[in-house]
């Protein structure tokens, strides 16, 4: 492989590990317009039949509605693998997910640990997924105590983060 070779490679991993970050960040801050630059227009997605398979962008906005709900969430993805076959890849991400909500007068935590196996293509210069599987691997509800402290981040656009960040 060649240096030039390398150096593209190099780029089309780093564009699609921010891809998959920007997902999360997306979900975080339930900010539907990053979720939707994360799939191709057509794109499908299979969590399970209890939880959602349809189109990227019908996902989003099924999860971003279903997040609203919640007091607060938390996405994390770590293990990225990809293999690069020109303008296709394929990638798997572990996730790690929390979920805060009130169950009458307690707090509970759902925390899911998965993973995420990924179809991409890079169409007009830009890598977005067309097919997502998403596997639970594990999860779990658990009651919680929330620590007395200032919340200082936000689930939109008002978040700091989307001062110094654009997307």
């Amino acid at each position: 492989m060649s240096d030039a070779d390398t150096l593209k490679a190099l780029a089309d991993r780093q564009a699609i590990t921010d891809q998959i970050y920007r997902y999360c960040r997306s979900m975080d801050r339930i900010d539907a317009e990053l979720g939707y630059s994360v799939f191709h227009e057509d794109a499908t997605v299979d969590y399970g039949e209890e939880v959602f398979q349809g189109t990227g962008r019908a996902f989003i906005d099924h999860v971003c509605a279903q997040h609203a709900q919640t007091l607060i969430h938390h996405h994390e993805v770590t293990n990225i693998l990809i293999e690069l076959d020109g303008d296709r890849a394929g990638s798997e991400a572990y996730v790690f997910s929390d979920l805060r909500f009130m169950h009458g007068e307690q707090l509970k935590q759902v925390t899911t640990w998965g993973r995420y196996i990924d179809q991409w293509s890079r169409r007009a210069g830009r890598w977005a997924i067309d097919r997502r599987i998403a596997i639970r691997d594990f999860s779990e509800v658990r009651d919680v105590v929330a620590m007395p402290l200032p919340e200082r981040g936000r689930r939109d656009r008002t978040d700091p983060s989307y001062r110094v960040l654009k997307g």
